[in-house]
């Protein structure tokens, strides 16, 4: 009887040894998966890594790793155990409803025999393999739930338990601590990564690099670090159509308000971006804010520094040049009276006349060199174009007409009273050169109360011809803002064209 007592005892004691081994072997194995993911620093193959150790700790067929987004959503999803070309045929990935609803709003282990019984059941896709066995867990980061690993289908037809939870839950503390590396290290590298790219930013800056190349190469580099698939710079930021997946989109802001903006786009389907990506980008936009203020101050320097040698030119020219040629002709004149034959005096007269035209003509190209960029906010200058129909009408007159401007055309007049100005003015000039035979045209521009535009020449005048054609047409334009057209004979013969219309409040 002792004999058989002893027998008994030994067998149940090889029995109790043999029901531990398996959680022995299991307890080195999950050992070795938190070693193993432990060591990761890339934090995909830290989550593919993760989902791999759980199947094979619970000889599960199926596993997944779902990170929860905003919204209580699945922000991605990623499985082991199907084939790609599986994964392909069912299509679009799970978002979180059904069971794997379950437990974004309810984070605690959850295990099933027959999940399809469960009340959240949602069904499968077409194309998706059966599934019955379920247990999840959810996965913290520092206290907050990161995402929920999801196993499927036990091997062997039996269901998952109590062990297998029980390793999974740990799997899942060992796998928030090794994202949370993973993170701190992708953080780390981004932000090193960005400190480089300001850099390299910085330095093209203050080398003087165009506006177009430093706003490519911001957008270069803000791609790079937020691992976007497009960027673009934009001064005015617009809704452009397409489909498109995640969107970023930092104000380039200047002392002026906001000029654009930095957009960043990711494809469909790819996460969004989250909020260290939103401060990482906001000081490339502040690098793109700097870039358009250089590329308008060196815009400015450059625009006022010609505009200082086109004064500086007109003023040696008249200092100088008209000066000389003045002089001269004085010269010539004096010397008719010391002149015995007639052609003689007629050919120092007509050189006078030819001096006179010439000072006529510098005069007008003096006065184009200091209107030249009076426009308001770099838009069209009325002084400059007056100026510039004037030394059109040079070319079909023979000689430069007069002009003279008074009071603030470019800052007083609207932009489409302008154009009405310059189309008189060149109508007035037309005419003058076709049907007035006229040696000296004198334009003038008076802006006060009213726009007053006035053409005189010494031509034929224009007799008692019907008003047609071009007189018809300025008087319908003074009409079309309240004002009037008038053609006189002044004293000593030629026309007088006085188009005038009263300046809006």
């Amino acid at each position: 009887m002792t004999e058989t007592a002893d027998q008994a005892a030994d067998q149940q004691s090889a029995q109790h040894q043999s029901a531990h081994l398996p959680s022995a072997d299991r307890m080195r194995g999950l050992l070795d998966a938190v070693m193993s993911i432990g060591h990761g620093l890339e934090l995909p193959q830290v989550l593919h890594g993760i989902v791999e150790a759980a199947v094979t700790l619970t000889d599960a067929e199926y596993g997944a790793l779902g990170i929860v987004g905003d919204g209580q959503t699945l922000s991605e999803f990623l499985p082991v155990g199907m084939s790609e070309e599986l994964t392909a045929r069912i299509g679009r990935t799970p978002c979180g409803r059904g069971i794997l609803g379950e437990l974004i709003h309810n984070p605690a282990p959850l295990r099933l025999t027959d999940l399809t019984r469960h009340p959240r059941s949602y069904g499968f896709p077409e194309h998706h393999p059966p599934m019955r066995t379920f247990l999840g867990v959810p996965v913290r980061v520092r206290n907050e739930v990161f995402g929920n690993l999801y196993l499927t289908e036990k091997r062997g037809g039996a269901a998952f338990d109590a062990d297998d939870e029980a390793v999974l839950t740990t799997l899942s503390i060992a796998a928030g601590v090794a994202i949370d590396n993973a993170r701190m290290y992708h953080e780390s590298r981004r932000r090193e990564r960005w400190l480089q790219a300001l850099g390299e930013i910085t330095r093209s800056l203050l080398s003087g690099t165009d506006a177009d190349a430093a706003l490519k190469l911001i957008a270069e580099r803000a791609m790079e670090v937020a691992d976007a698939d497009s960027a673009v710079v934009v001064e005015r930021d617009n809704q452009d159509g397409g489909h498109h997946g995640p969107t970023l989109s930092v104000p380039l802001q200047t002392a002026d308000g906001a000029r654009g903006a930095l957009r960043l786009r990711r494809r469909a389907g790819r996460p969004p971006f989250d909020e260290s990506e939103v401060k990482l980008i906001s000081g490339f936009a502040d690098q793109a804010a700097i870039a358009l203020e250089l590329a308008q101050h060196r815009a400015e320097s450059e625009e006022l520094t010609v505009l200082h040698d086109r004064d500086r030119i007109a003023r040696d020219l008249h200092d100088l040049a008209i000066q000389r040629l003045f002089a001269t002709g004085m010269t010539l004149q004096s010397a008719t009276r010391l002149i015995d034959r007639p052609e003689a005096v007629e050919r120092v007269g007509r050189a006078v006349d030819d001096l006179d035209t010439t000072i006529q003509i510098i005069r007008s190209t003096i006065f184009g060199l200091r209107t030249a960029g009076d426009g308001r906010g770099g838009g069209p200058s009325l002084r400059r174009g007056m100026a510039e129909a004037v030394q059109a009408a040079t070319r079909t007159l023979g000689f430069a007409p007069a002009l003279r401007i008074e009071g603030p055309a470019d800052t007083d007049v609207p932009a489409e009273l302008a154009e009405q100005i310059l189309a008189v003015a060149a109508e007035a000039l037309s005419n003058a050169a076709r049907h007035a035979a006229a040696r000296r045209v004198e334009v003038m521009l008076t802006v006060a109360e009213r726009a007053t535009l006035t053409v005189t020449d010494d031509g034929v005048g224009v007799g008692s011809a019907p008003r047609r054609g071009g007189l018809a047409n300025m008087r319908s334009r003074a009409e079309l803002h309240d004002g009037q057209l008038a053609v006189e004979t002044p004293e000593g013969g030629g026309t007088r064209i006085v188009w005038s219309v009263p300046l809006p409040e």
